[in-house]
């Protein structure tokens, strides 16, 4: 017998991928409230009920296996064309996919969705079909008929050999069998000979092997259906045949033996370990990416070592630890990403629920749905999307009677999309409505004091006030929107990302929103620099080109923070007045062009050390409010290096001092007291 530990394990493995299979299930119910007549979308939710309820049954999720036995018998109606695709049937469903969500977590029934009054409703639905006789009960209810017609039957012989695991995952080959008679009338077959002496038997495998026979009306991925999630550790060969004359089924138990027999009792089982993917925890992962840091800063150590003794042998020894740890961080950076896909399928859901409760006709378009994002950036990206998306429905697009009297389609569209963009992900909620009323927003900006009566802010300024605390222009408080809530969640959890927030929008035409978010918060390629004794970290990923600043240069400036890049100026800013170090100046100094979202600017410093891969660790709540550095690391010397965020440092000189931000094609006025000139060039190399 398996242990209760076994048994939790196998029923919390079950739960996740259940979860996997409503998010799949949900997507295809509202593409199919899309296109009712697509076949192959109502076999996808077919399937997915199917995989619910057997599986389900097998580790004690009776209340989910019975419930989703009802879903999964209204599509089978479906399926057969007896029962014909409506929203009200889209919509019901969806409402039990919330209740199946709550029997997974096994919430109680009074505090979810009443069972009762869906399972009335979905027997009405299938009540109001087009009938034949015969096919209802006296209770109304389906009935399942295990005769089926032989005019539109056939046979199918069936070899079922459990394997070695089976047992262990938690299905129970009996079960599988009753679920095999449901189809049609099933004749059977049991071999034991495989069945060892008592001492070497294994109470936790199944050593019977069956053959079957099924006369049945239903195709063969019905048939296949039920061994849907067995199929990976089992032996299974369905073949079809001609039915058997009633002088036949008297030697169907003879024919069997004889197919036994052919196999010569050689038996296949697919090896748990020929999966192509497997299930590991999150914790687990962590810390195996925790651990690869760990070795990345050891090995560094290592390399400093081989360089101080100078020896041969040393240094053979630190560059194959290098060349490994290397490859053990990329293979372990690749573990950790992951598609967005499934959290943007997510608000297709949402964007449906919304569009009812508005009256709106609302479509959801999705791009660049398989790009790759540390799994860690993508769980803290839901709330954002939602708020936005949210933020979209209820403010930037009308109702569609509106939208027709200002020419536009009476749908209307929003699109998510997803893009890299060197080492960041760009993540974009784009919709086609009214665009945001900027005079609104300054209006209600000076009503809150956040501005002045006769100040003239940007566009750009003016978006940027949307995401402060408990700003709304909603003229009063819904269900869904008006508290001035979403918005600054947005903004905030930005920020924990280290990411940030552009606000694109044209009246009349609609608003793009962009979050530029890393790829990963784990691990990155840095440049290894120094200001006097201090060590800074710049992302690789952010740096153009390397040039020198002479002291002469700096004299002859006029006191403007400009460095002359082949004719072109690019103003810098000083990474020692930004952070008060006080050291004795070099002759010559290093000015590393970056590239930020505000544009292209230099950041100086005394020396390049070189490449390096940088675990980054936080700094901990105390330094949660210092922008321009987003963590720290260990050098292989012992020391700490700050790890830098070139576009947050740049915005904060620029806000220091005043000046327009992102969206403003020139920069001019001071960092630092000293700079102007272009700010939004091309970069000049």
């Amino acid at each position: 017998m398996s242990s209760p530990a076994a048994n939790n394990q196998f029923r919390q493995a079950f739960r996740e991928e259940a979860h996997e299979i409503l998010i799949d299930l949900e997507t295809a119910l509202l593409e199919l409230n899309e296109k009712r007549e697509d076949t192959e979308l109502v076999s996808r939710a077919f399937r997915a009920l199917h995989t619910i309820k057997g599986s389900g049954a097998m580790f004690g999720f009776d209340a989910l296996a019975a419930f989703t036995h009802s879903l999964e018998n209204a599509f089978d109606e479906v399926r057969s064309g007896r029962l014909a695709v409506t929203a009200d049937l889209v919509d019901l469903t969806l409402s039990a996919l919330d209740h199946m969500r709550d029997l997974l977590q096994d919430i109680p029934l009074n505090n979810s969705i009443d069972r009762d009054s869906l399972l009335t409703r979905l027997r009405s639905m299938i009540a109001t079909r087009q009938q034949g006789p015969g096919e209802r009960n006296a209770s109304g209810g389906l009935a399942v008929d295990h005769l089926p017609d032989p005019a539109s039957s056939r046979v199918w012989t069936i070899h079922f050999a459990p394997g070695p695991q089976l047992m262990r995952a938690g299905s129970d080959p009996l079960l599988l069998i009753r679920e095999l008679g449901s189809l049609g009338e099933l004749l059977s077959t049991a071999n034991m000979a495989s069945i060892p002496p008592l001492a070497e038997l294994d109470p936790e495998r199944c050593y019977i092997t069956w053959d079957f026979v099924l006369r049945t009306s239903v195709g063969l991925d019905a048939i296949r259906d039920v061994f849907i999630f067995v199929e990976d550790c089992c032996e299974l060969s369905i073949e079809p045949q001609e039915p058997p004359t009633e002088n036949e089924g008297y030697l169907i138990a003879g024919r069997l033996e004889d197919k036994r027999e052919s196999r010569g009792g050689r038996r296949h089982y697919d090896s748990p370990d020929s999966s192509s993917s497997i299930r590991v925890a999150a914790a687990k992962l962590d810390e195996f990416v925790n651990l690869v840091g760990e070795l990345v800063t050891v090995q560094a150590r290592l390399s400093e070592l081989a360089v101080r003794r100078d020896d041969p042998d040393v240094s053979a020894v630190a560059e194959e630890v290098d060349r490994l740890a290397s490859a053990l961080r990329e293979t372990s950076m690749n573990v950790r990403m992951m598609p967005i896909r499934g959290t943007f399928e997510r608000f297709r859901r949402l964007v449906h629920d919304l569009a009812r409760d508005l009256d709106k006709d609302v479509e959801l378009s999705i791009e660049g749905a398989d790009t790759e994002l540390d799994k860690s950036v993508i769980h803290q990206l839901g709330d954002p999307l939602m708020h936005l998306i949210r933020n979209s429905m209820d403010h930037g697009i009308g109702t569609p009677e509106d939208r027709v009297a200002h020419g536009k389609p009476a749908r209307a569209t929003i699109h998510l999309a997803a893009r890299y963009s060197g080492a960041s992900v760009l993540i974009s909620v784009c919709d086609d409505g009214r665009g945001i009323d900027v005079d609104a927003v300054r209006a209600r900006a000076i009503e809150r004091g956040l501005i002045k009566p006769d100040a003239q802010p940007s566009d750009s300024e003016i978006h940027a006030l949307l995401f402060q605390p408990g700003f709304s222009t909603a003229q009063e408080v819904t269900d869904i929107s008006g508290r001035g809530v979403g918005m600054d969640v947005v903004r905030r959890n930005v920020d924990k990302l280290r990411g940030s927030i552009d606000v694109a929008s044209k009246s009349g035409q609609g608003t793009t929103v962009t979050l530029r978010l890393p790829l990963t918060l784990a691990i990155i390629d840095g440049l290894l620099v120094t200001v006097g004794d201090a060590y800074f970290v710049l992302p690789l990923a952010d740096t153009l080109e390397c040039v020198e600043l002479s002291r002469s240069e700096i004299d002859n400036s006029n006191g403007k923070q400009l460095v002359n890049v082949r004719g072109q100026f690019v103003p810098y800013i000083r990474l020692r007045d930004h952070f008060n170090i006080t050291n004795a100046l070099p002759d010559f100094e290093q000015v590393m062009l970056v590239d930020t979202e505000d544009g292209y600017c230099g950041l100086v410093f005394d020396r390049v050390l070189g490449n390096c891969q940088t675990m980054i660790k936080s700094l901990g709540r105390l330094y949660q409010h210092v922008q321009a550095v987003s963590g720290a690391t260990i050098l292989g010397n012992g020391k700490v290096a700050l790890i830098l965020d070139p576009h947050r440092l740049v915005q904060e000189c620029v806000r220091a001092v005043g000046l327009r931000v992102r969206g403003h094609p020139r920069l001019s006025g001071s960092v630092g007291g000293a700079l102007s000139g272009p700010w939004n060039q091309s970069p000049p190399i």
